[in-house]
């Protein structure tokens, strides 16, 4: 008896010391995005910087441990960026990634977690597959997808006369998406599509796919491309006087960073769909200030949502008494998303966070009243719009 109750207590404390281990373990984040490319600007460090604000402000600790952030660039490469992300989860202890900025890595990177049984928040990349046919346990999506921006600008553009659209295209899966996703939003609003043209990723020259657009004498010249191309695109779209000419340019995924760069006076007039503004209301204004002190410019909804995306993670896992995947995947499905950048937001069961979209307008020099004053709302887009039920994204969970 006396050898089984020794049994017995040594069994308890190590079960007490396995638990106290458990509890006092932390969690380490990986943000994995372009910071030298074509879409540094887009996310880029900046992400960074809204990855560690959240951190900040959740109290830097979460079950009983430090939370740790490391950063990556992928350079938009599918290879380079699973292999950032197996050597974070197979070796480097990372428990969640995020951003994930290119549909490509992302696509690549949420398979992986899959896989390994890790937790993905996509922020970055556009690509509605990642909660439709591609959608898997352990992924999430929130920011903004294919499918939201192309109710936003493409719904409206065409509602508002556009009936007639050319599409110039990233060459790779979320320009597919993109254009895909915006030609049936057209077509659904009585549009029609008269072609689309792909152009490389990173390009410097858009001449001969301007000319194309151009000589489709199509209403509308829908750019499915992002960043650095976006910015490319419009500012030699005006040395051909396209808007001169009548035709007028849809930034299908442009954001405050993209504007910016542009300026006022090139980018006036553009329409454009966001997931946040930082003059939106109090508390956007609020984070926005707080991020501008830090970096020196505004954040745009890629920004923003990295914030959202990780002090969620952070109160799911604080929830779950766990950094298990399956434990927090449940968590942040269950929890409501009640943050300034995803107010009243929901998860739905393919990893789909639900939140309201902005249909927004680039101001005018003359309408501009202070610094980083770009946009004016011209319609709130409900999330229950602006995204796919579970039913209609394809996902088969």
């Amino acid at each position: 008896m006396k050898t089984i109750s020794l049994s017995l207590l040594g069994a308890t404390a190590l079960a007490l010391v396995s638990t106290s281990i458990a509890s006092a373990q932390g969690v380490k984040i990986g943000v994995l995005n372009d910071q030298s490319g074509v879409y540094a600007d887009y996310g880029g460090k900046w992400s960074v910087e809204a990855a560690k604000m959240a951190i900040e402000d959740f109290g830097g600790q979460v079950l009983g441990g430090k939370i740790e952030l490391v950063t990556a660039d992928h350079q938009n490469k599918p290879d380079v960026g699973s292999n950032i992300a197996r050597q974070w989860y197979d070796v480097d202890g990372v428990d969640m990634i995020t951003e994930l900025t290119t549909s490509s890595v992302a696509l690549a990177v949420h398979e992986l977690s899959k896989q390994k049984k890790k937790i993905d928040i996509v922020v970055g990349a556009a690509t509605s597959r990642l909660t439709g046919d591609m959608c898997q346990p352990y992924g999430f999506h929130w920011a903004y997808d294919t499918r939201a921006l192309a109710v936003g600008t493409g719904g409206a553009l065409t509602k508002a006369g556009g009936d007639s659209w050319y599409f110039l295209t990233a060459d790779y899966a979320f320009g597919y998406q993109l254009e895909d996703d915006t030609s049936k939003v057209v077509k659904e609003n009585g549009g029609k599509v008269l072609g689309a043209v792909k152009h490389p990723l990173n390009n410097s020259d858009f001449s001969s796919f301007l000319l194309q657009a151009q000589a489709s004498k199509a209403k509308v010249i829908g750019l499915a491309n992002a960043g650095l191309d976006t910015t490319n695109s419009i500012k030699q779209a005006a040395d051909f006087g396209i808007a001169k000419g009548g035709q007028k340019l849809a930034g299908l995924l442009t954001t405050l960073a993209e504007v910016h760069g542009l300026g006022l006076q090139a980018a006036q007039g553009l329409v454009v769909t966001e997931g946040y503004y930082w003059d939106l209301d109090d508390k956007s204004r609020e984070f926005g200030e707080r991020f501008m002190k830090r970096t020196g410019r505004m954040p745009n909804m890629i920004q923003a949502g990295t914030y959202s995306a990780v002090l969620q993670y952070l109160k799911a896992v604080k929830a779950a008494n766990s950094k298990d995947a399956d434990a927090v995947a449940k968590k942040l499905k269950e929890m409501p998303v009640d943050d300034f950048f995803g107010k009243g937001g929901k998860v739905l069961a393919n990893g789909r966070m639900v939140h309201d979209m902005y249909l927004l307008e680039v101001k005018s020099p003359a309408e501009s009243k202070k610094p980083w004053d770009y946009y004016k709302v011209l319609a709130t887009v409900p999330g229950d719009q602006a995204f796919f039920t579970v039913e209609q994204s394809g996902c088969k969970l």
